[in-house]
Order: structure tokens, then C-alpha cells, then sequence
């Protein structure tokens, strides 16, 4: 499996904000989000092959039972659903980080599920030749619906400016069944000011519709660095 980077942090997004975890990061994305914030696992996808016996030992290494997986998008990894049920039978509660494109009957006890709206899609970044295949496959409702059906999950929206609410209220209706208070939304920035500019009117946008308002609190802790 293609290892970008084991990382031992807070978690810093989501329903189990502030957790100590241990960050298993995988390399290779099927999108290319214009404002993606682990390139390195993406636009340009760095790492190592590593063995399910090296992650394992690698995680054990640090005081936690909880461990992230993410990516990139580790659904596109062929050891997976072998890896999950690995880390699940040493004791390890598992976050499974995916933009729901890909499904795999995986173990994991918190479907962390990030749909890509519009706003991602890298219309001039590069030329945008990666444009057309990131707007065709960045929404897949069957892989969500099976996810929301499958596993306690949450659905975290990165917002980027308000137009953004009608999108994600579309995209709800037609998953339909959804529990608005597992939906986050989160802003679209790299850096403290940036989220911080964004962060107070996502808040009032929960407020009245009833969604999570999602900081990012390793930004805030650590600001934007690679292991953290």
C-alpha cells in the first residue's frame, strides 16, 4: 500500500474533534480538488509502499486507540478493507476519511464522508485538464446512500462562499434519510485568516438550518504543515 505518511495528532475536524489520533495517510486521489490540501497525496502523489505489518507497527508506536484513515482517497487502495480489519482487531477505533466516489465493505466505526461540490473543481488550475474528470466523478448519491446506510457516519461539506447551501440541500434531498446533525460544514481555507474570515457566517448558516459548524483545529493549533 502507497503510504504518503503515518502522523501521530488531534484529530481536527469532525464529530471527534480534539482526539489524539494517529493519522495513517495514504497517496493517490481519483479527483483533483483546486483547493486540495494534501497535493502531495494527489496533484502530485508522493510516498512509500509499506507492508499491513509495517503500518500496524508503525501506529502502535503512539498512546491512542484511535487511528484516521485517510488520503488522498484510500478506497482506491487494494489492502483496505484487509488493513481496516487489521487495525479493528488490535482494539483500534477507526475514522475512514473518503469523498464517497468508491465503496468497499470496509471496518471502520465513523464513515467520515466529504462530497465535492462544485467549488472544487480546477476549472484553470494546470490548464483544466484535470477539470472534466474531477466534475464526473466527484458526486456518486449510490456510494454515499450506501455508506449512510452501511456505517455511523458524518458528511462534512468544505463551503467556500454561501452559494454553495443550495448545492449541499440538493445533494441531501437526493441522498434522502440524512441526519442533519451529522452534516458539517466547514470552510475553504488553508491558513488561520483565511478560515477565520469565512468561519463566523458558516457558523450562523448552521444556526438556521440545524448542520454542525466544522472548524479545523489543527490549522488553528498548528497552522498549515504537512504531519499534523
Amino acid at each position: 500500500m502507497k503510504i504518503a505518511e503515518i502522523f501521530y495528532s488531534i484529530q481536527g475536524e469532525g464529530i471527534l474533534s480534539g482526539v489524539p489520533s494517529v493519522f495513517i495517510r495514504t497517496s493517490g486521489c481519483n479527483l483533483r480538488c483546486r483547493w486540495c490540501d494534501t497535493p502531495y497525496t494527489s496533484w502530485r502523489p508522493e510516498g512509500r509502499i509499506m507492508t499491513l505489518d509495517a503500518i500496524i507497527t508503525a501506529v502502535a508506536a503512539y498512546p491512542t486507540r484511535y487511528v484516521v484513515v485517510t488520503g488522498g482517497e484510500p478506497l482506491l487502495m487494494r489492502d483496505i478493507t484487509g488493513l481496516t480489519h487489521r487495525l479493528s482487531a488490535a482494539g483500534y477505533h477507526i475514522t475512514l476519511e473518503t469523498a464517497a466516489t468508491v465503496y468497499r465493505p470496509v471496518v471502520c466505526d465513523l464513515a467520515s464522508l466529504s462530497p465535492k461540490l462544485s467549488n472544487s473543481t480546477p476549472w484553470t488550475e494546470q490548464g483544466g485538464r484535470h477539470a472534466r474528470k474531477h466534475e464526473a466523478l466527484r458526486i456518486d448519491i449510490e456510494t454515499i446512500r450506501e455508506f449512510v446506510a452501511a456505517y455511523p457516519y458524518q458528511l462534512k461539506f468544505v463551503v467556500d462562499t454561501f452559494s454553495d447551501i443550495e448545492e449541499i440541500e440538493k445533494l441531501l434531498e437526493q441522498v434522502g434519510g440524512v441526519d442533519r446533525t451529522r452534516v458539517l460544514l466547514m470552510p475553504q481555507g488553508r491558513g488561520r485568516e483565511e478560515l477565520s474570515e469565512k468561519s463566523q457566517g458558516i457558523a450562523e448558516v448552521c444556526k438556521r438550518l440545524g448542520f454542525r459548524f466544522c472548524p479545523r483545529l489543527h490549522i488553528d493549533l498548528y497552522g498549515n504543515q504537512r504531519g499534523i
